[in-house]
């Protein structure tokens, strides 16, 4: 059954309920984007020619500052598919899927990977862009291909890893001045199944279970607790998440640190390189916990940025740069937000 672009816009859209900070902001043009053919509708429609776009999945990666004087683009295309090879098992997404409810569906149905990131707020076609990592995994090392509407001209690509350019919380979509919508998202996992438990909190969390050899759900569970426990449900108090990535920094960086820090929280990732634990960072700063208005920095978790009810998001953004400055003043560390800021 066709479905008219009249039916899929909406004007003047708030867009409060659509980001998982709560912060309300308004859209001039509100689409529903479920399936290839309504995004080829919409843009055809002479209300939207011309007029700025907003990609929307889940909301969970951007804060609203002001009103879009645009036409938002919200991907609700759903859809699961499973191939099996014998090696590994294809499975392609639509990119309107929530991203926890797709790892705990392929776990009910015996196709582990993805455990490392539960509970990671947003929608699948959101996880490339960010290249979402959790716990020692990468949404890079489970992807296999995407395929995304090219805006400039008016074609499906298909993608590889290679292509997306993945990067620390990064991708080509994130460097792009002409935006595609992901359509879909294809993962390769494979049969041959091994546990990564090498992140300290995750092995505390199975020891206290007592639990030698994990078991995929085991490692599904663990870091859904360690989650729960460290970081507030969108659901209840407004956040996004991380606001800020974990810092890189060279070796002699590093050592730079530690002589004046000795606490220093930092994880070594090859090629000279370590990653700092921002939350730390931002912990020794004395900014945990600190309050500005109705905008917060979370009492258990100082690397979350949260909306105690009623903050804009330019409120949130004022205290996320309050907290870059600090930093930067006391680390010689600038910070960099993860959220899409608009």
């Amino acid at each position: 059954m066709k479905v008219l672009a009249e039916r899929l816009i909406e004007r003047d859209v708030s867009l409060r309920p659509f980001n998982t900070f709560g912060v309300d902001a308004n859209a001039a043009l509100y689409a529903r984007i479920r399936s290839l053919e309504d995004l080829q509708r919409v843009l055809a429609d002479r209300r939207v020619l011309g007029m700025p776009l907003l990609i929307l999945g889940g909301g969970s990666n951007v804060l609203f500052t002001q009103d879009f004087d645009g036409c938002v683009l919200k991907v609700e295309i759903s859809g699961v598919q499973r191939a099996d090879d014998g090696v590994r098992w294809r499975v392609q997404v639509g990119a309107g899927e929530n991203w926890h409810a797709l790892v705990e569906r392929l776990l009910d149905d015996g196709v582990p990977g993805l455990e490392n990131l539960a509970l990671i707020p947003g929608s699948v076609g959101a996880a490339p862009i960010q290249n979402i990592g959790a716990y020692g995994v990468e949404l890079a090392e489970r992807f296999h291909s995407l395929q995304a509407w090219n805006f400039a001209t008016q074609t499906l690509q298909t993608l590889t890893a290679d292509e997306c350019r993945f990067g620390y919380r990064d991708s080509a979509f994130k460097h792009e001045t002409e935006p595609r919508l992901i359509v879909n998202v294809t993962f390769a996992l494979p049969r041959q199944w091994a546990p990564v438990v090498g992140y300290t909190d995750v092995e505390n969390e199975l020891r206290e279970r007592n639990i030698q050899q994990p078991r995929p759900r085991d490692v599904f569970d663990a870091v859904v607790s360690i989650r729960r426990r460290k970081l507030p449900d969108p659901a209840r108090v407004g956040n996004a998440g991380s606001f800020f990535k974990n810092p890189v920094i060279s070796r002699a960086q590093r050592s730079a640190l530690i002589e004046r820090h000795p606490s220093l929280v930092s994880y070594d990732i090859g090629g000279g390189r370590y990653k700092l634990a921002a939350g730390w960072l931002i912990d020794a700063c004395g900014l945990k916990g600190t309050v500005r208005g109705r905008a917060a920095v979370y009492d258990k978790q100082a690397l979350v940025l949260v909306n105690l009810g009623g903050a804009s998001g330019a409120d949130i953004l004022a205290l996320a740069r309050e907290v870059q400055e600090a930093v930067l003043a006391r680390f010689n560390i600038e910070l960099e937000p993860e959220p899409r800021i608009l």
